[in-house]
Order: structure tokens, then sequence, then C-alpha cells
């Protein structure tokens, strides 16, 4: 079975190589939001789907204004900004479809500096021991001890910044063998506040409320980073702070969530969850918050698949199932 499948590690850039992933973070950043600028011209002029651009020639419009506008582009690879305007080809393709299908939704957003720093890299990768080679980077130190653990086609790299550190998501397409349903017996998945998962056998897997025990360090960093001066040094440590307590959160989340999937689709030959509307109880103000802590659609998406990885069948439930 061929299957795509993405392995994280963490880089040890040295000064110079952070500030060329900062250039390529900026280039794939300023590239999707200048594509974006224009096609949100273009579809208030027409508003037809046929008619308007794609990510191919946005590309080529963005080749020809390189050499007198936007020279500085020249500094990183040309498969940053490329990748950025696919991605946005992606998010107005999902946008006509959520027209087309009724519902009342807006543009795509414009990505912000700090939020989501990201671009994606395709052609020459390799790993080199504890070093990962990549197209106008050259070698990058991993802070990972092992060296690559997979055999397969590398198809992308996306790399990403998150705090202070940076990450490297390797995507390769590799094959698999088809895989025998666990011996488990069925189970049917509750989802909750107080216990984040009831198991229908009586197993129970605690909730960590990882957002809620961290509150009041929440709000002293969030106050501190509010009282500092904008452009100063001392506003920057306070956001770096204030994005390594986020960061915590969510790799304390991410971890929870990872050990109880991963359990159940290994142990168990079927797997039973009810179709949760998320959005409709994030709307509860009171519980919102808790809510959006436990992480219910990531525990779904990451079922969904496990589940196809070790065999194991996914059943979801109805909404309004008895």
């Amino acid at each position: 079975m061929l299957i795509a499948r993405a392995f994280k590690y963490e880089l040890d850039p040295n000064n110079q190589q952070s500030t060329m992933l900062s250039q390529h973070v900026g280039c794939a950043r300023f590239a999707y939001n200048w594509g974006l600028q224009q096609r949100i011209a273009l579809y208030r002029q027409n508003q037809d789907e046929k008619r308007f651009t794609s990510a191919i020639a946005q590309h080529r419009e963005l080749n020809r204004l390189k050499r007198t506008v936007f020279p500085w582009m020249y500094e990183t690879s040309k498969c940053a900004p490329q990748e950025a305007l696919r991605n946005l080809d992606r998010a107005f393709k999902n946008f006509y479809r959520g027209l087309k299908s009724g519902k009342r939704v807006g543009f795509p957003r414009f990505k912000k500096r700090g939020v989501h720093d990201s671009f994606r890299l395709t052609g020459t990768i390799r790993f080199i021991g504890r070093m990962i080679q990549l197209p106008r980077l050259g070698r990058i130190r991993l802070k990972e001890k092992r060296e690559k653990y997979f055999k397969g086609r590398v198809l992308s790299v996306t790399v990403t910044r998150r705090a202070d550190r940076w990450y490297v998501s390797v995507t390769v397409e590799m094959e698999i063998d088809s895989p025998e349903p666990p011996c488990g017996e069925p189970v049917g998945v509750d989802l909750g506040v107080k216990t984040l998962a009831t198991l229908s056998n009586g197993t129970t897997f605690s909730n960590p409320r990882v957002l809620e025990r961290r509150l009041r360090k929440l709000r002293k960093l969030s106050k501190s980073l509010s009282r500092k001066k904008r452009g100063g040094k001392n506003r920057e440590k306070a956001r770096l702070g204030l994005a390594r307590l986020h960061l915590r959160v969510f790799n304390i989340r991410q971890d929870t969530l990872h050990k109880i999937t991963t359990h159940l689709a290994k142990n168990h030959s079927q797997i039973v969850i009810e179709d949760l509307c998320v959005s409709g109880l994030l709307k509860n103000r009171r519980l919102s918050r808790v809510i959006a802590d436990v992480g219910f659609y990531e525990f779904r998406r990451q079922l969904e698949y496990k589940c196809e990885w070790y065999g194991s069948e996914l059943v979801v439930a109805p909404r309004f199932y008895p």
C-alpha cells in the first residue's frame, strides 16, 4: 500500500542559517499576501471562477516583477513563493466550494508576521548523518541524535517556526504492507471535558487540562507584553516568553492525543466515535475555552489516518443518533 507520511524533526540552525530561514518565511508570506490581494481584486471585478487566475499564472507574473520591483526575492529559493501561491490556490478553491454549498464564507486571511510562519520546499533533499540538506539553504543540523528512520521518496519539506524554534516536516511517499486488523474487541469512545475519553469497556483517559493549569502564568505574561513599548527589545523578550508558553501547551496537548489515538488504533479492531458539532459547542461562552483545550477535532483527525495505518475500522455515529 502506497501512503504519504510526514516525519517531523527539530532543527538546530546557526545564526546565519536562522537569518536565511527567516528570509524564506518572509518571502513566502509576501508572495501569499501579494497573490491574495490580487485575487480579491479580480473576484470583486467579475466574481467568475472560470475567468479567475491560477497559481501558475501568478507565479509567472511574480517572476517578471522580480527583476525590477522585488529583486530581494532572488536571495531565497524559488520554491518558497511558488508553494505559497499553490497554498493560496487551494484556499480559494475551498472558498468557492463553500460559496457553492450555500455557506457564508469569507476570503482567505492575510498572513501576519509571527503567526504560522512556514514555507515549503521541493527538489533535492538529503539526510547526511545528523544533518538535512535543503535547496538553497544547504546543510542544517538536526537536534535529533537518531538518523532518518524511513525508507521512501521524499516529496517535500515544510519548515515551520514556533516561538524561537525551527521544525522541519518531511513528507515521504512510502510503500507499506497492507495492515491486518487488530485482534482487540470493538469499542465506543465518548469524548468529554472532565474525562478526555471514556471507552465502552470502562477504560478512561484523564484530561490533562493543559491550558487551564497555566492560565495564571498566561495572564501574567500577556499583561507584561501589553505594558512593553512597541518596537523595543523588552517587548520582543516578553513576546517570546508568551510564545514559548503557548508552544509548551500545544506540545503537551498533542502528546496526550497522540498517545491515546495510537493506543486505540493499535488495540481495537473497530472504534466508534460520535460526530460532534464542535463549532456549535464552542458557542457556549462558559465552556468554550475548556472544550477548545481538549481538541475534539484533532482527536478525530488523528484517529482517521491511524486507523488506516494499523488496519482498524473507524465508525462515526450520526450526530442525532439515539
